[in-house]
């Protein structure tokens, strides 16, 4: 008998924020594949007994192949099991997975979509604010701040991207947003952009760092390059409330 494969997005972290499928599809699983994000008390809500393996892709960190996620979740399913694909985030949102539904169905493995809380939802409700401004900012955008080789994508529409009636929301960016924000203002983006970077949104340490585009790019140019907190980067005309154009607070 074949087995099934849930895709299941845990949101940003706080298992709170869990939707009750998601609760479900945890609770009646054999094998939980995990994304390091998504690790933590949210694993608390999967069967007992149910194999937990950790297959979570950080930058800067040694991490498993995509092949090699791709085969384990048709082997688990192929061996008649109930497995639960764990996401951050939602799993549609730059979680790769085009490459582990392609891998399915070449198998003929039966699979759903469970959709969960993007990081930027997360983001802006953790910071008091709205992504959407009546008049302001009519359109949201989600831009990935890194290819496969972690740099800045080439083939970005800075246009697009520069557009003062959008608000922006970069996924992965913490490195790049130096080279990146240079690129925006070069496109016709003003500096003085309101922006907010979210580090670990919707736990408990979240930390808010308040700035302008120009601002938050100096900040980051000027850290050391090391481990870091999962960060998301806002971008555009935001309802930002803190003390000063980069100042910084700890959720």
């Amino acid at each position: 008998m074949t087995g099934f494969v849930s895709f299941v997005s845990a949101g940003p972290g706080d298992p709170e924020l869990l939707t009750l499928k998601a609760v479900d599809r945890l609770g009646r699983a054999d094998a939980v594949l995990y994304d390091d994000l998504s690790a933590g008390p949210i694993l608390d809500h999967a069967r007992p007994g149910a194999d937990l393996v950790g297959v979570g892709k950080r930058a800067g960190r040694a991490s498993p192949r995509q092949d090699h996620i791709s085969r384990l979740l048709v082997d688990y399913a192929a061996a008649g099991l109930r497995v639960v694909r764990l996401k951050s985030g939602d799993a549609g949102i730059f979680g790769r997975l085009e490459e582990e539904i392609e891998a399915l169905r070449a198998a003929a493995i039966p699979f759903e979509i469970v959709p969960g809380v993007p990081s930027p939802c997360a983001a802006a409700a953790g910071a008091l604010m709205p992504l959407t401004r009546r008049l302001a900012a009519r359109r949201l955008q989600f831009v990935t701040g890194h290819d496969v080789a972690g740099q800045l994508p080439e083939d970005l529409d800075m246009a697009a991207l520069a557009d003062p009636g959008a608000v922006t929301a970069v996924f992965m960016g913490r490195r790049t947003f130096p080279a990146m924000a240079a690129a925006l203002m070069v496109a016709g983006l003003p500096g003085e952009t309101p922006a907010l970077m979210v580090e670990d949104a919707s736990l408990s340490g979240e930390k808010h760092t308040r700035s302008t585009v120009a601002g938050l790019a100096r900040l980051l140019a000027a850290q050391a390059a090391g481990p870091a907190a999962p960060a998301l980067i806002l971008y555009g005309p935001l309802i930002l409330q803190g003390d000063g154009a980069e100042g910084t607070e700890h959720g």
